[in-house]
């Protein structure tokens, strides 16, 4: 969901059928929160959440609307095929679990 700081209490305060999810452990590209996990922009948790789900020219579509766009998939290119490869999102957590241990001993 997207939409302004200015309507975000409104927004937030319907009565939507929500599920709520999380996208797994990804490094931010755009300018704002560059090299930052986890503070991605909305374009890319789209596009992490269509690479993910095995749409990965729509990711790429997306994300060429933006200079730095395509930097995103270079920077998790190794993460985001992996979950992508997960079968269920026990796996997901698996390969993020793993990858942040690996990073953690570096």
């Amino acid at each position: 969901m997207d939409c302004s700081w200015v309507h975000a209490k409104q927004v937030f305060e319907m009565h939507l059928q929500l599920v709520p999810r999380c996208l797994p452990y990804l490094v931010a590209a755009n300018p704002v929160n560059y090299g930052k996990p986890t503070k991605l922009s909305t374009v890319e948790a789209l596009a992490a959440a269509l690479h993910i789900a095995g749409y990965c020219d729509q990711a790429t579509q997306l994300l060429s609307k933006f200079k730095w766009g395509i930097q995103f998939i270079n920077l998790n290119k190794e993460l985001l095929d992996a979950y992508a490869q997960a079968k269920d999102s026990k796996g997901v957590v698996k390969v993020q679990t793993e990858y942040l241990n690996q990073i953690d001993t570096e």
